[in-house]
């Protein structure tokens, strides 16, 4: 594996790849598109047995999988300090001597995703590192609050700072079939964002079937999103692997369609490292290696990075160490 860049604007979307502008919907190739369900639960079982990576191959992929984390506090009782102990860890995720040993430079996460109330901390705190910070938008995470107050909520989070929207879609368009008004909400979500990048959160737990994934995900990128997203981590089920396969398989259809990448961010659920390294697995056998970079790959995840430093730490000192060892702030 490459040793990362110290370039960390190479973090910002923008500098390395041509923003998705969208397209008219199509709405024959929407209702097109099907989901061998079977199938793709087949092929999702396959997966965490047939890429087995171990060593220092595994220690390179799981540094990797750091630098493509949302490092993420969406909690009711979050406060100014837990921002800031969380935009250092960000800055500093690993142990600088265990990175030394390994023989790496510095690394950091991909962004910083907080609520609204804590861009501002955010952005200070990490100013100057090339970090972006993420905002969850859109009434999130329901995403049932008037419509003008979503849209005026997206702006109010780029004045704030915010170079990176996670927007929560509204599920009824996608139950009820109603892909105009999906296409029209995302439109009109991803013009209020601007300069930011715009990532559409489908909520797939909540959408019905592996179809309706499928064609939502081709409906928001058709809108514009730069990013498509599993879930909000608030819904009883949250990123899978079948979810995934038809997410990427959109993704990798629209290019082929259109010549622009659009990002890829499973989120909620994704803990251990030993799933982190299932879904590099994923994104490199469907996408490819360029998909494997911070402005087309996240992890939407909180302790993913704790465990993902244990298993650093073994692969060093081959002993364990325990968890509170490592915390996020």
């Amino acid at each position: 594996m490459e040793t990362q860049s110290l370039e960390r604007t190479a973090h910002l979307p923008q500098v390395t790849e041509p923003r998705n502008p969208g397209m008219e919907l199509d709405l024959d190739w929407v209702r097109a598109v099907q989901a061998n369900t079977s199938a793709i639960e087949r092929r999702a079982a396959t997966l965490p047995g047939r890429r087995s990576v171990k060593k220092d191959h595994q220690a390179a992929w799981l540094l990797k999988a750091i630098t493509l984390i949302d490092l993420t506090t969406l909690s009711g009782d979050d406060t100014v300090g837990r921002v800031r102990r969380l935009c250092a860890k960000a800055q500093q995720p690993v142990s600088p001597a265990l990175l030394e040993t390994m023989g790496m430079g510095p690394i950091t996460t991909g962004a910083v995703c907080v609520y609204h109330d804590m861009i501002e901390t955010a952005v200070e705190a990490l100013k100057g590192t090339g970090i972006p910070v993420a905002a969850v938008s859109t009434g999130f995470p329901a995403g049932l609050s008037p419509f003008h107050l979503r849209v005026a909520e997206i702006g109010e989070s780029v004045a704030a700072g915010a170079e990176e929207i996670d927007i929560v879609i509204s599920r009824r368009h996608v139950l009820t079939g109603d892909w105009q008004a999906l296409y029209d909400e995302m439109k009109a979500f991803r013009a209020a964002c601007g300069h930011a990048h715009v990532k559409a959160i489908l909520a797939t737990g909540e959408l019905g079937s592996l179809r309706n994934v499928a064609r939502a995900s081709l409906v928001c990128m058709m809108a514009g999103a730069d990013f498509i997203k599993t879930s909000t981590g608030k819904e009883s089920v949250n990123a899978t692997l079948p979810v995934s396969l038809v997410m990427i398989r959109a993704i990798r259809d629209y290019y082929d369609r259109t010549g622009y990448r659009v990002g890829y961010k499973p989120a909620g659920g994704i803990s251990k490292a030993k799933d982190a390294l299932v879904y590099l697995a994923l994104i490199k056998d469907e996408l490819g290696d360029r998909w494997l970079q911070p402005d087309l790959f996240r992890f939407g995840a909180s302790s993913l990075l704790g465990d993902i430093e244990r298993q650093l730490e073994h692969h060093v000192t081959g002993a364990y160490s325990a968890g509170y060892r490592h915390p996020m702030g």
